[in-house]
């Protein structure tokens, strides 16, 4: 066969034409015209994002980002191989200024190191390196594009209505026109609601100088936002993911969660416990002398410091407020209680427990108040887990190992929020940790949870197995970390009672992933315990223990916040799984999945919240009796 000779001026005019027409290929897929309905949505909600805008700039959120860094696992899928966390406040009302909260220390974790640390920090980390000193960097996951969203600067195509949880939302996926110069425009989906026309979800990414470097710049995202009173909707939380990104010349994943909460940060209450004076004549008045003795002063003392710290917490946005017959009352302190009355722990004063709003794991004692992180009780498996950790902080208290008496003085708490961990100094020595987790042994043993200490103990070994790669998730905020400085738990004694880690052993569940247990409501930041359905892991992958996940919120509308679910007969849940509450009948099949997160949820106890608490709490100066499947 003769092969044919192809005159080089052809072959070259053929590429050139060939690279001509792929450089005039459309950078994006051509928009679908829109109805005169779609179109008007997508103009309201063009002037919603507006308000919202100016609503946001009137207050001064908390902002708690945790990433980790991920790589591929042949038989988990992916684990984590390093972590970074963040917690500050952003005043968006003066050029979106940072002040971040540093740890007690004064080091500043991972990639806060300035005033602007918030919009320059967090670009860095995720991939926004030409914003590094513009404060869309940050912005643009809490806003689609403050500086141009609207229909002159992008296309919109209708994709179909969806409903949201109870929310029924127009779907439209856009990206910025032809014309538009400039980086950072948004490309994705977006979810309008159609009652008010807000933005309740966008999903996507931003635009790098051309479409195929785009990933160098910025990473995918997925924002939502909450209706947190009658027709606000304000920014909720945002998922980062990328499953793989150049770094070193290694596939290397990353997944990280932001939160906000505290738009309406109000000063605590406290009212006082001698409002209203009884005379009743022929009784015993002896309570109620005048006189008060030495050590029941220094008690009180003690009592009045407390005070100061919790409310100066709650203040900071640091501390859940209390919330009647909430996740406190129903769950820890009814474990409280089933570890004081076998022990004859006889405590002048009643002890509380309430929730540090942080991911990190940690817990520490403020007199008589108990203070439990969120990332903690989201990551405990079990009531017996839970109790194991209470245990060591009630010994604390026994033991008086109680906070500096100094903090009585209130001026000692005057100071700006950002200073709180720097200024309140709540971490227990070694010698005191030591000798509380000892006691706290005593106390399990003798409390209703002795024969189900080998699953608290797979929860402290799986936690001393990640130690190493998840080194922020373990360093405290404000108060003590379960392991010690080389790694292993302070429980080491509950650890050796728990059989060895087997991630193929689906009976075991050492840990949960963040976000496990609680949600907290952005707006007045109460803690609620999650309504979701819980299942078993069916493989090793479904364990994720510590691990950051996605995010799927089921929104409603404020207005039907209080509204209470009917009534329904209990389901027999799966083996190894916890029941859950009936779904809104409202919502169909292509509702997104994933828990309630809307603020305000039924008084009534869920049946989690039951699981979680052994059953019914029994009266409180009888320990619970009954128990539940273990999830």
């Amino acid at each position: 066969m003769m092969l044919r000779k192809i005159p080089l001026t052809f072959l070259i005019l053929t590429i050139g034409v060939a690279c001509a027409y792929a450089k005039k290929e459309p950078k994006y897929e051509q928009a679908r015209q829109l109805t005169a309905d779609q179109a008007a949505l997508v103009q309201r909600a063009v002037a919603q994002e507006k308000v919202l805008i100016k609503s946001v700039q009137l207050r001064t959120p908390l902002v708690e980002t945790y990433i980790q860094d991920t790589r591929p696992d042949v038989k988990l899928y992916e684990v984590p191989t390093d972590d970074q966390y963040m917690l500050s406040r952003v005043d968006f009302g003066r050029d979106f200024f940072d002040r971040s909260y540093q740890p007690k220390d004064g080091t500043k974790h991972g990639f806060f190191k300035g005033s602007l640390a918030a919009m320059t920090g967090l670009s860095k980390v995720l991939g926004l390196e030409k914003f590094t000193y513009n404060p869309n960097g940050f912005m643009e996951m809490m806003f689609i594009d403050p500086s141009g969203f609207d229909q002159q600067h992008y296309e919109f195509s209708f994709v179909r209505r969806e409903f949201v949880g109870t929310v029924r939302t127009w779907v439209y996926d856009m990206h910025p026109k032809a014309d538009v110069k400039g980086i950072g425009r948004f490309y994705g989906r977006i979810w309008i609601e159609d009652e008010g026309a807000n933005v309740v979800r966008f999903n996507g990414t931003y635009t790098g100088p051309n479409s195929e470097d785009a990933s160098k710049y910025f990473f995918h995202f997925d924002s939502w936002r909450m209706n947190v009173q009658p027709g606000l909707w304000l920014p909720a939380a945002v998922y980062v993911e990328e499953t793989q990104r150049t770094d070193a010349n290694k596939p290397v994943g990353l997944k990280a969660q932001t939160h906000f909460w505290g738009y309406s940060l109000k000063l605590p209450t406290r009212e006082s416990e001698n409002v209203t004076v009884k005379v009743d004549e022929a009784v015993d008045k002896s309570d109620d002398s005048q006189d008060v003795g030495p050590l029941q002063a220094s008690r009180m003392w003690i009592t009045q410091a407390e005070n100061n710290v919790i409310d100066r917490l709650v203040e900071a946005g640091l501390v859940a407020p209390l919330d009647a017959g909430g996740y406190e009352n129903k769950v820890l302190d009814q474990i409280v209680i089933n570890l004081v009355v076998p022990n004859n722990l006889a405590f002048t004063d009643q002890i509380h427990t309430r929730v540090l709003l942080t991911d990190t794991v940690e817990v520490t004692t403020v007199g008589n108040t108990i203070l439990l992180s969120k990332g903690l009780i989201d990551s405990l498996p079990s009531e017996e887990a839970i109790a194991s950790v209470v245990a060591m902080e009630l010994a604390h208290i026994a033991m008086g190992h109680h906070i500096d008496t100094r903090y009585a003085f209130n001026d000692r708490l005057l100071f700006p929020d950002e200073s709180t961990f720097r200024r309140i100094n709540m971490n227990h020595s070694d010698v005191d940790n030591d000798s509380a987790s000892k006691k706290a042994m005593e106390y399990l043993e003798n409390s209703m949870y002795k024969d189900r200490l080998a699953n608290a103990g797979l929860y402290y070994e799986q936690l001393a197995d990640r130690a190493k790669e998840l080194k922020a998730l373990n360093t405290p905020m404000l108060g003590d970390s379960l392991l010690k400085a080389d790694g292993t738990p302070w429980m080491a004694a509950v650890e050796h009672m728990a059989p060895k880690l087997n991630w193929d052993d689906l009976a075991q569940t050492p840990a949960l992933p963040l976000g496990s247990w609680l949600k907290t409501d952005p707006w007045d930041d109460t803690v609620h315990m999650l309504s979701a359905k819980r299942y078993a892991p069916m493989n090793a992958r479904d364990k994720m223990p510590f691990e950051v996940t996605p995010i799927f919120y089921k929104l409603q509308h404020y207005q039907d916040a209080g509204v209470e679910p009917p009534a329904s007969a209990p389901t027999v849940a799966a083996p190894g799984a916890l029941p859950a509450n009936d779904q809104p009948a409202a919502a169909p099949d292509n509702a997104q999945p994933g828990p309630s997160t809307q603020p305000s949820s039924s008084s009534a106890a869920t049946p989690d919240q039951q699981t979680a608490a052994g059953g019914t709490a029994p009266p409180p100066q009888q320990p619970a009796a009954a128990q539940n499947p273990q999830p």
